[in-house]
């Protein structure tokens, strides 16, 4: 069962953000227990409570990145630059005092892990890379992209109903990216649960162009495999052959791995009230056998 703990919210302020984190303070650290910072992108730091939960013989970090949640941004730019976001976790554990970390890094957040690890490769023990959308290293780059950025035009016509819609298909197609798939009609919001009406607004992390520079993002694979950080490539195992599911297993490929199989889907760590519900606890066994490996 999850635990509740004492946490502590800070705040790093810097010329161009105010990044605010959480301290989840362990109930009894364990020794040997490095502290386990745990990072989404464009998930902020209550995406993770419930999986937090099941580590109360941790110190767990968990913030929200700069632009989203609570960390407001003072440069006057609204791009998600890998290598931006990666310097912030950086300056955060440095903040702390703490380093070097053990890391849960989902989906964007695991892109910036990535770029964390090549330029700074003292600051994690250990990487759980979950499913990052790196959508440049697939076979079918080319046509991935056009379907990432057929979900944004909708998103740019119709607003956030039309948008999610058009993600959702998206990301629950299986294999390539063929002509059956863009023949498709447009979906219809409202079988998705999502608002036909269009509120107006265009500045969605997830559905926007500030999306982009994640996942055109390429990782520096010579500099990860020179690395002491143990890297290790997460994919859920109900994610089959889906867009993330493929490039969890292209970025473990060009690690010279293979994906490591998590419970659930791309959001299995999530509790109940955060979306698409996964196995928040099975997910968190898992994730304890590898850090303990």
């Amino acid at each position: 069962m999850p635990v509740d703990r004492d946490m502590k919210t800070l705040t790093l302020q810097t010329p161009e953000v105010d990044l605010v984190y959480d301290v989840h303070a362990p109930e009894a650290a364990e020794a040997g227990h490095c502290p386990l910072f745990m990072i989404g992108q464009p998930m902020c730091a209550d995406g993770f409570t419930t999986l937090a939960s099941y580590f109360p013989d941790r110190t767990v970090i968990t913030y929200d990145p700069r632009g989203l949640g609570r960390s407001v941004r003072k440069d006057g730019r609204n791009d998600s630059l890998p290598e931006v976001q990666a310097r912030d976790v950086r300056d955060i554990v440095d903040a702390l005092g703490v380093g070097p970390v053990d890391m849960f890094a989902s989906s964007g957040g695991a892109v910036t892990a990535l770029a964390l690890v090549a330029a700074h490769p003292d600051v994690v023990t250990t990487l759980v890379a979950h499913e990052p959308p790196l959508v440049t290293l697939l076979p079918d780059a080319e046509a991935a992209g056009r379907a990432m950025a057929a979900c944004q035009e909708a998103y740019r016509k119709n607003g956030w109903g039309a948008g999610m819609a058009a993600f959702i298909v998206m990301t629950s197609w299986r294999g390539e990216f063929t002509d059956d798939y863009f023949a498709q009609p447009a979906p219809d919001p409202a079988a998705f649960g999502m608002p036909a009406e269009d509120d107006g607004s265009r500045d969605d992390p997830l559905l926007s162009d500030r999306s982009a520079a994640v996942t055109v993002y390429r990782p520096d694979a010579d500099a990860l495999r020179a690395a002491p950080t143990r890297v290790v490539v997460a994919v859920g195992e109900e994610s089959a052959d889906t867009l993330t599911a493929r490039t969890s297993v292209a970025t473990a490929e060009l690690l010279g791995g293979q994906a490591a199989v998590f419970p659930s889907h791309h959001g299995g760590f999530l509790g109940e009230g955060m979306g698409h519900a996964g196995q928040p606890e099975a997910f968190a066994r898992r994730l304890r056998e590898i850090l303990d490996a």
